[in-house]
């Protein structure tokens, strides 16, 4: 991994301002008169660098601590070389707004109010001059702007999470309407055919002993019967798009790959000849694994093995992200144990040994032959 100068989130809307603040800063700092000698004004800007870089990466107390630290020395920077250096306060308090404790972002509100105050009452004592009074509503600012920056960001989570709950509404409702259309079909077309079976079979039975010929002639009636039925499955079958299960491996890893994860793909042992129901199946929940990865386990590394073993044809996908604990069981994993109780086999998602979670795709071996829907 290279070194990570600056968030990549943030880059796009606060790069340049930070770069323009940080070297307006620098100057301001070495060229003006001061009683701090040069090597004590280019320690403190280092230790200030420091602090907003340490800033920039974290939320938790880390962040806290950076942001007194770089108050404290903006309040140096305020006392014994000029007090509008506090307005470079906003680079801490944007940050500070992005603090998870409500505890954290108070205590940091309350050191920024304390730093513009001791430089206040430093001027006072020096004699106060009204051409710094601008600085009182920069300190007002100062103090709500990480309230705002918090509001702004619970809103735009709150967005987030909006359109997710309708994306899965929209799933549950699409795939609602899928399950009904094919009952629809299967009651419309196989049930009849279905109970002509059963009622040719109860024939076939009282004509067995009594009229072997009518009895045949039920029996061809069943046969016939039965290739319709075989035909009406294969027809509602054949409406389901067909997706090869090679063809989708190849397409999750490019899709991994561009989304920044390292992909690899470990074949065990060949796959058994699959129907292709199985192997569409098989597919859509590979895909589904791979999109839940991409937008929840923050990985850098995906791993898809397939092997067989004890008459099961396993596939697992594996990554090294975040793991199960801010992931809950959504409509993704239920779709995929639909899918795979359909086929008689099992999905499951657990910790990883090592981190990250486990997606295991677990069917029974078919020996049949396949026939391929195109």
């Amino acid at each position: 991994m290279g070194l990570r100068i600056y968030p990549k989130e943030q880059m796009k809307h606060y790069l340049i301002i930070d770069v323009i603040s940080v070297v307006f800063l620098i100057f301001i700092i070495l060229e003006s008169e001061s009683v701090l000698g040069l090597p004590i004004r280019l320690v403190l800007l280092t230790v200030f660098l420091f602090s907003y870089y340490i800033a920039l990466w974290h939320r938790d107390v880390r962040l806290l601590l950076a942001v007194l630290g770089g108050v404290g020395i903006l309040t140096v920077f305020g006392v014994f070389i000029n007090p509008p250096v506090l307005l470079f306060g906003f680079m801490f308090a944007d940050l500070l707004g992005r603090a998870v404790s409500h505890w954290h972002r108070g205590i940091g509100i309350a050191a920024i109010g304390g730093m513009f105050l001791t430089v206040f009452f430093n001027q006072l004592n020096a004699g106060f001059s009204w051409e710094h009074s601008f600085l009182l509503p920069v300190m007002i600012l100062q103090m709500v702007y990480p309230l705002l920056i918090y509001v702004r960001g619970k809103n735009l989570h709150l967005k987030d999470e909006l359109l997710v709950a309708n994306h899965q509404l929209e799933q549950q409702y699409i795939e609602e309407q899928e399950r009904h259309r094919i009952a629809r079909d299967l009651h419309d077309t196989l049930g009849q055919t279905l109970t002509m079976i059963k009622l040719k079979s109860e024939l076939s039975a009282k004509w067995i002993d009594h009229d072997q010929e009518q009895a045949k002639k039920e029996l061809l009636d069943i046969l016939s019967s039965s290739r319709i039925a075989l035909k009406q499955v294969r027809e509602l079958v054949s409406e389901m798009k067909f997706i090869p299960l090679d063809k989708e491996i190849e397409q999750v890893i490019s899709i991994l790959t561009q989304a920044g994860m390292e992909a690899t793909v470990e074949v065990m042992e060949e796959p058994p000849l699959l129907s292709s129901v199985e192997e569409t199946m098989l597919s859509l929940s590979l895909r589904e694994a791979a999109t839940n990865i991409i937008k929840h386990s923050k990985a850098t590394h995906c791993l898809v093995r397939m092997n067989v073993e004890n008459d099961t044809y396993s596939i697992q996908i594996s990554d090294n992200g975040i793991g199960l604990q801010r992931i809950k069981s959504g409509m993704g994993m239920h779709s995929m144990k639909e899918r795979m109780q359909a086929l008689l086999g099992t999905a499951t998602v657990e910790e990883g040994e090592r981190g990250g979670t486990v997606v295991s795709l677990r069917l029974p071996v078919s020996h049949h032959e396949r026939s391929v829907i195109e």
